[in-house]
């Protein structure tokens, strides 16, 4: 820089520029002595200088900038100022600068005079980098926990709550529920004693009771500056800070779920940590929904279980004592109606198989094992009453991960299917003709040409699954995505679970079922995502 006893207008006109920088400026000559700083610089520079260095007037020029900062030499700052000076190249770079705490962004430009240098303080872009990271960080370990199916709702909220303390710096985590105006902690990662598993207290004498009053999350950061002395909670738990939000279930309050330090924190929550926590409290009241949710599924299947076991117990009996009534009045007479009788009997018989089999192919099937598809799909052809149809198998091998006993009652399903509703016995009048209902119960008819249905097995093109074909009339267009449902029949005999039936196992092995028009014009189920063995 010039000597300002002999400045130009241009050089002072400099100089007003560079003290109206934001950034840091100051400029060094070949002895690297300060030869000029502006006022950011100069307030840099008398940071970090001892005080004995600094002038009187607090002025900074004329001093050797190595000898006035305390350990200069051992800083990065020392070693990319010397590079650019021996180089004569531009250097830039981030550093932090412990005994001030602050980084710095460094620009440092050389010549035949010396360096000009220009500080740029970007702690605070810093920090939000750092902030950044750590969310992202707390983000992905969530989610981790969240999709972890080993383990249990109480092991999960645990891990969040840690996983939480850990991310807000303080050292309690805890889930609460309120019920008849006590506040009862659930879960906790926390060294309070008070906030431990098991406790409970007055809602009244709890942070809690003003969490759940707000529609938004409660945030502390300094109880006794903020007003809390004398409050009943306060007194109680002592709590300096806190954040908490309120838990729901299906929009009633369940209770809260909060995070709490018995020091002050000094400074506000970011955007970030309070977006975490509400993340938080919205994935717990998920999770006790859904744990809700398959709490009432269970108790409803262990309803059906009931109803369908009391159906098989007080029914059958009866209807082995109709079948045999039925038998001795064939032997005693030729009436016509004994066979009507013998249909009635028949088809309460399978009501009963039928709803013996829907209660009980609800659960998921967690273990498949090895099953070979052809030779259970030919077993299971065996022990249905084929009458004169006939099965085929478009490959020899195909192994596939079922559970065999119920793939096999899925088989035998969709074979009886395609067997009683064309067959020669089911053909209907001819203004019937082409009527075809949504189960295995349905009557109808179609044209046939030779003894009976053709039935084919096989491999879906793409290995994803297998298929079953038959060469009937087929399902038309807009009843096929109404045959699986429950109670959908077209025929007054049928019971409309059939097909019900074969989507229920499809669904607790993961798989998707659907029905096309086959290659002669009948009826194909495809079963897909299914996993090869």
């Amino acid at each position: 820089m010039p000597d300002p006893a002999r400045e130009s207008d241009s050089d002072q006109d400099l100089r007003t520029v560079l003290d109206r920088m934001a950034d840091g400026f100051f400029a060094l000559d070949t002895d690297w002595t300060v030869t000029y700083a502006n006022e950011e610089g100069r307030r840099i520079l008398r940071s970090a200088m001892s005080n004995n260095a600094v002038g009187a007037d607090g002025s900074v020029e004329g001093r050797h900038l190595w000898d006035s900062i305390p350990g200069s030499a051992e800083t990065e700052f020392y070693d990319e100022y010397h590079r650019a000076m021996e180089t004569q190249t531009a250097v830039s770079f981030d550093s932090f600068y412990e005994p001030l705490d602050t980084w710095f962004e460094v620009r440092a430009f050389p010549s035949d005079s010396g360096l000009s240098v220009y500080l740029r303080d970007v702690t605070d872009q810093r920090e939000l980098e750092r902030r950044q990271r750590e969310s992202l960080h707390a983000i992905q370990r969530l989610y981790a926990v969240s999709s972890d199916h080993e383990r249990t709702f109480a092991e999960k909220v645990e891990a969040i709550l840690t996983l939480g303390c850990e991310y807000l710096d303080v050292p309690n985590g805890f889930l609460t529920r309120i019920e008849d105006g006590t506040q009862h902690v659930e879960v906790s990662h926390a060294d309070h004693p008070l906030l431990q598993p098991g406790e409970a207290c007055p809602l009244d004498e709890a942070y809690c009771k003003r969490t759940v009053e707000r529609d938004t999350l409660l945030t502390v950061v300094d109880a006794t500056e903020e007003g809390w002395a004398g409050d009943p909670a306060h007194e109680t738990f002592g709590l300096e800070t806190y954040i908490g939000g309120r838990v729901e279930i299906d929009g009633e309050r369940y209770g809260t779920l909060c995070f709490a330090d018995t020091a002050p924190r000094g400074e506000p929550f970011a955007d970030t940590q309070r977006t975490f926590v509400e993340l938080l409290t919205r994935w717990v009241s998920y999770e006790l929904e859904r744990q809700r949710a398959a709490e009432r599924l269970e108790r409803e299947r262990d309803r059906l279980d009931e109803f369908a076991s009391v159906v098989s117990h007080d029914l059958r009996n009866p209807l082995t004592a109709a079948r045999g009534r039925a038998d001795l009045l064939a032997e005693e007479c030729d009436s016509e109606h004994v066979e009507a009788v013998e249909r009635s009997l028949s088809r309460m018989e399978t009501l009963i198989d039928d709803l013996l089999a829907l209660a009980r192919e609800g659960d998921a099937v967690d273990d498949p094992e090895p099953v070979s598809f052809v030779a259970l799909a030919t077993d299971a052809w065996k022990t249905t009453d084929s009458g004169s149809g006939t099965l085929q198998r478009a490959v020899d091998e195909f192994e596939i991960l079922a559970d065999e006993a119920r793939l096999r009652q899925l088989l035998e399903n969709l074979f009886r299917n395609a067997v009683e509703h064309n067959s020669a016995s089911s053909r209907a009048k001819p203004d019937d003709a082409g009527e075809r209902g949504g189960d295995s119960e349905r009557g109808g008819d179609g044209e046939y040409g030779g003894d009976g249905v053709t039935v084919t097995v096989g491999a879906l093109a793409d290995g994803d699954g297998f298929y079953v074909a038959d060469d009937g009339r087929g399902i038309p267009e807009e009843e096929r995505e109404q045959v699986f449902e429950t109670g959908y029949t077209t025929s007054a005999d049928g019971t409309g679970f059939g097909l019900n039936i074969v989507a229920e196992i499809a669904d607790a092995h993961g798989w998707d079922v659907r029905v096309v028009e086959s290659e002669t014009g009948g009826a194909r189920f495809e079963v897909s995502g299914v996993e090869p063995a």
